[in-house]
């Protein structure tokens, strides 16, 4: 009698909205670089960067392209007409204030804005400069990120509260027999975790471990301190330039013990400002120089993979593109996010990685050398698949 297969493993179902269309908020205390941040980010003058508090009410949005240098390779091998690269989409929230999550400010209308977004970009000032007031008097970033901690976590303690009193309301009456009754009483008992989780363990919810099931829950209640979150240090041009400042170390030994695990980058809004206004030659110059290299492109690339959020392409001398798809995503649906006919009438894909082209040098050494591969529905996309689509 042969041996049983081993079960396969419980694919992990990810925190977070099941899209491919995420959102990553500029979150952080009034005054620390946000709105100019964005600007440059973004290449725009939609931000309001002003010298007082709440310059900025109503968030704004901007598509960010995310340098690639497999899509510049792709580009310059196709020669393509149009050319397409992924982006990453970004909102510029107002500033938040301690007291926050009881209304203080604007407080209840900002931290929905938040709660809106999938991902946080956080933007910490660790800069002197006595012509940029700060809201909390003096420059401290350690104390910023404790205030924005704890106004997220008590947002969410407020919020999971009130579900698990409408939960306990109705749950009075379960009994043991039917599987929705089951089913709700273990809902219950995921709701009573995170908010032990939040208050007990003093931990954001995405430091939890927690199974499949608990995580649709998660998911279901879009907790602010569910999402993920990458820390931008913003330092004054001469001490990104030179690599030191005094809060580094101290941001980086906070982050640790707070949030361990979460990236931490350094980058200078002034130095960006510079070379923004830079023509693009004298651009490329200035970054010459030690130390003056724009960090632009890593923040975008690590907000997008923050949101484990991957791309593939489609190739040929009409169109270069990078399609953003979810780590996990099933060669059906990533069809799909081209035309939903593509996923409805799915025949297969023929696959080729990035590398074998590369080393291949084209299409046709690529299939000489047998590794274009015919992929059916259970194929899950890998970041850099090159994906032509077969479709009934």
């Amino acid at each position: 009698m042969p041996p049983k297969k081993a079960a396969a493993a419980e694919k992990k179902v990810l925190l977070g909205r099941p899209s491919n269309n995420l959102k990553i908020g500029i979150v952080g205390l009034p005054n620390v670089g946000k709105s100019s941040f964005f600007n440059v980010l973004s290449n725009t003058d939609l931000g309001k960067a002003a010298n007082f508090p709440y310059a900025t009410i109503n968030p704004e949005e901007a598509r960010i392209p995310v340098p690639d240098v497999r899509f510049d390779w792709l580009c310059d091998l196709y020669k393509p007409a149009s050319r397409v690269p992924a982006f990453l989409t970004c909102i510029d929230i107002a500033g938040l204030t301690a007291g926050a999550s009881t209304g203080a400010g604007l407080g209840n209308a900002f931290l929905s804005h938040v709660r809106a977004v999938d991902g946080i970009f956080q933007v910490v000032r660790a800069f002197d400069d006595a012509e940029v007031i700060h809201v909390e008097g003096d420059v401290d970033p350690l104390r910023d990120m404790e205030i924005i901690q704890t106004e997220l976590r008590l947002k969410d303690i407020e919020w999971v509260e009130k579900h698990l009193d409408g939960l306990k309301r109705t749950g009075r009456s379960l009994g043991n027999n039917s599987l929705a009754d089951k089913a709700r009483k273990e809902e219950i008992a995921t709701v009573e975790k995170i908010y032990k989780t939040l208050t007990v363990d003093g931990k954001d919810v995405r430091k939890c471990e927690w199974n499949n099931k608990e995580i649709e829950v998660v998911n279901g209640l879009t907790l602010l301190t569910a999402k993920p979150i990458t820390y931008l240090v913003n330092l004054s041009e001469k001490d990104y330039i030179r690599k030191k400042n005094k809060w580094l170390a101290k941001i980086k030994g906070w982050i640790d013990a707070h949030n361990p695990g979460d990236p931490l980058i350094p980058f200078s809004v002034s130095l960006e400002e510079r070379l923004a206004q830079l023509p693009d030659d004298e651009r490329v110059e200035a970054q010459k120089e030690p130390g003056a290299q724009s960090a632009l492109g890593k923040i975008t690339q690590a907000g997008y993979s923050s949101l484990d959020l991957i791309r593939y392409f489609t190739c040929g001398p009409d169109e270069v593109r990078a399609w953003t798809i979810r780590k996990g995503t099933k060669a059906p649906q990533a069809a799909g996010v081209i035309h939903s006919d593509f996923e409805n009438k799915f025949v297969c894909g023929e696959i080729m990685t990035y590398e074998d082209l590369k080393e291949h040098g084209s299409e046709t050494a690529v299939k000489a050398a047998g590794k274009l591969r015919q992929q059916g529905k259970p194929y899950e996309m890998v970041d850099g698949d090159i994906a032509y689509w077969k479709s009934g």
